[in-house]
């Protein structure tokens, strides 16, 4: 494993070790929400944390594009979805948005014809391949630019 691959790694159960420290303490998402599989979706997206931004790519560790990382986050946890974050969004079972939970996809429409989808690992944050941050990242679900382009949530997950 190359010594990118492990710094994101290594950042990766990091962010986790916050996040759930974090919950536990602010009265957020429970620990429990973060067993089984949906902990693998979280583990596994928080695990590319800073991995380069590419279209197309599918590479984890190296290069991922927004539903590459959801689709690997998935995988990690024993479960198949689709490629493509429109397919995604059509084969999920849908969710309300602000009822979404850790390992629940979250589905942007970024202009016509540009979708975009992101994990969420919290109440309030997703885990999403940037494209003007050119790399795996967190950002706020509250946020305005966000907000306004939240077009649904969704699970593969119980």
């Amino acid at each position: 494993m190359k010594r990118d691959s492990l710094a994101s790694l290594g950042l990766g159960v990091l962010g986790l070790g916050l996040l759930l420290q974090g919950c536990s303490s602010t009265g957020g998402t429970t620990d429990t929400a973060l067993d089984g599989p949906r902990g693998k979706v979280v583990t596994a997206a928080l695990s590319q944390i800073g991995t380069r931004y590419k279209y197309g790519a599918e590479a984890p560790g190296k290069a991922l594009d927004c539903s590459a990382l959801t689709q690997h986050a998935y995988s990690v946890a024993g479960v198949r979805i689709p490629r493509v974050s429109t397919d995604q969004r059509k084969a999920a079972t849908p969710v309300q948005p602000e009822k979404a939970q850790p390992g629940d996809l979250v589905f942007f429409r970024i202009r016509r014809g540009l979708h975009h989808v992101g994990v969420m690992v919290d109440d309030k944050r997703f885990a999403h391949a940037s494209t003007s941050k050119k790399q795996v990242r967190l950002s706020s679900i509250n946020s305005d630019y966000w907000q306004r382009r939240l077009i649904g949530a969704g699970t593969y997950l119980n």
